[in-house]
């Protein structure tokens, strides 16, 4: 089955983490295990401490769902020795009706690539030049269903010779005279003897039985019996050859399951190949991809959680079917290919929806999950002093604390207390919880740090005003913001950069103060300081 990815937003907070691994969670409990949760960048140490504290592992780190070679439904083709007659590929080609098919090594690393032209070219080839050159005679024997009849004879490994077709024609002594032959007979008793009495490579006979009188000659001929006629036998000579004789091995052009199809369809235009080997990450063969696998490729599978804007989702979302969104944000640009399942609440963590649904099926969450939803809830509504948070936030939360038997004054301290930053960057800082805004024609982003102790941060203003520029700059933005949400205090510093005019006249910042406020209340970006620059801007 393919995997569905459940992701949050990029710069993943507590909230978009956990409800993608509960909601995962809860899909495969129903019975459809096809459900992966997914994360867009690092785990901060806030969510890490969460996961920390109930044991939990972070979601698989994504960084896009660009289509991939590995999501085509290419060809599976049998995968050759280098050792394999031609006979028996030219017979998988006619079998699977493929004509191309890969060669690999012992330990499945490519080798080379044989196709039906090549069966042909070798064809022609014969005609004009009959001259064979080490042929196993193990493959001999296979493609001429035979046998040696010389058993006791000193045994060769391969046999190599002018092919010589010695029927009967009145001129037999003419023939051939040349010891480095192979001479193909039928039932001609005075024929094999001479090619005996030369030693010559290898003696086929046709159809035909061989004296015991002849068998006990000495010699270092190979004699084998064959059941096919001798012009049968003559063109199946020089399908006993191994393919790695004939098969393309320079300049190969070949794929590995992780590369793009934007790249590969680039690499396939420049070249005139019918078939494209395909190598795992540890580069072995699993397949082979033809130009009609890139017309329709599949899509990779998203659920959207707690997020509904583009430049916050997974880049290459052009390229996957967005199956469902879950959020509690307003509603923003993301467009879909078909109608699709939206789920959107206003309540202060996705969280609280998801725990909402488990309820609906019927599902009561481990406690593990429960305890992870109860500290999503809390950091995302600030231990529910946000805006944001409602009376349901605060009941789901109480609810899953109860099933997981942990405290919520506990969690919150913890929380809020692994968000001090002393040993980090401040630009680390700064991505921690960032998201970008594009409204009514300005472009700004704002970035929010909860902690229970903003003095401590704030010692650090210079170092983030000097970052919040360079990333004003460098990303091309009207203005960046920093909300430093303190718990304790019930408010949040604000540090700006860019549009000083605008966010001062919004928040009703004296024009003589710093590049930082205080904003008693003021505890959501999403429901008081986003909303409060849109009705200015609108």
């Amino acid at each position: 089955m393919d995997t569905i990815y459940i992701t949050g937003h990029r710069n993943p907070d507590t909230d978009s983490i956990v409800s993608a691994m509960a909601y995962a969670a809860l899909k495969n409990a129903l019975g459809d295990r096809q459900y992966q949760a997914a994360r867009l960048g690092q785990v901060s140490d806030e969510t890490q401490a969460v996961l920390d504290r109930f044991d939990a592992q972070p979601p698989q780190l994504i960084s896009n769902v660009r289509t991939q070679v590995m999501d085509l439904d290419f060809d599976t083709p049998p995968i050759l020795s280098p050792a394999v007659t031609l006979s028996r590929a030219w017979q998988m080609m006619k079998k699977d009706k493929i004509s191309v098919l890969p060669i690999a090594n012992e330990d499945g690393t490519l080798y080379g690539m044989i196709s039906a032209g090549d069966v042909a070219n070798n064809d022609v080839a014969s005609i004009r030049e009959s001259y064979i050159k080490e042929v196993p005679v193990y493959n001999l024997l296979s493609v001429l269903e035979g046998r040696v009849l010389n058993e006791s004879a000193e045994m060769k490994d391969v046999v190599s010779g002018e092919i010589t077709l010695a029927l009967p024609t009145g001129r037999e002594n003419l023939i051939f005279s040349n010891p480095d032959s192979i001479v193909v007979c039928g039932d001609q008793p005075d024929m094999i003897r001479r090619a005996i009495d030369l030693n010559v490579n290898c003696i086929i006979v046709c159809q035909a039985e061989v004296s015991q009188e002849l068998l006990e000659l000495e010699t270092q001929s190979c004699i084998i019996s064959t059941p096919l006629d001798a012009y049968r036998a003559v063109r199946l000579v020089c399908h006993a050859l191994p393919i790695s004789g004939i098969c393309k091995r320079e300049n190969l052009v070949y794929f590995h399951l992780n590369d793009y199809i934007d790249d590969v369809r680039n690499k396939v235009l420049e070249s005139r190949f019918r078939a494209y080997p395909i190598l795992d990450e540890n580069e072995h063969v699993v397949g082979t991809l033809s130009r009609f696998h890139l017309l329709k490729p599949r899509r990779k599978r998203v659920i959207l959680m707690d997020h509904n804007e583009r430049a916050q989702s997974v880049p290459g979302l052009e390229q996957a079917d967005i199956l469902e969104i879950v959020d509690h944000h307003r509603l923003a640009d993301i467009e879909t290919n078909n109608p699709i399942y939206v789920r959107n609440e206003p309540v202060g963590s996705t969280t609280t929806i998801v725990a909402g649904m488990y309820q609906e099926k019927g599902l009561m969450p481990t406690a593990k999950i429960a305890g992870l939803m109860a500290a999503a809830i809390v950091s995302d509504t600030v231990m529910f002093k946000s805006p944001t948070c409602t009376q349901r936030d605060i009941d789901v939360a109480h609810r899953m604390a109860r099933i997981a038997n942990v405290s919520l004054e506990e969690i919150g301290q913890a929380i809020f207390s692994a968000s001090s930053g002393a040993d980090k960057t401040v630009e680390a800082m700064l991505n921690t919880d960032y998201k970008e805004f594009h409204i009514a024609g300005h472009n700004l982003a704002v970035s929010q740090i909860t902690s229970m102790d903003s003095e401590l941060l704030l010692q650090r203003k210079d170092e983030f005003l000097a970052a919040m520029d360079a990333i004003r700059q460098k990303k091309k933005l009207d203005t960046v913001l920093l909300m430093i949400t303190d718990v304790l205090m019930d408010g949040t510093q604000l540090l700006f950069a860019g549009d000083e005019k605008t966010i001062r006249q919004a928040f009703g910042i004296r024009p003589d103060a710093e590049n930082c406020a205080f904003l008693p209340k003021i505890m959501s970006r999403k429901k008081q300081v986003i909303p409060m620059l849109s009705s200015l801007w609108g």
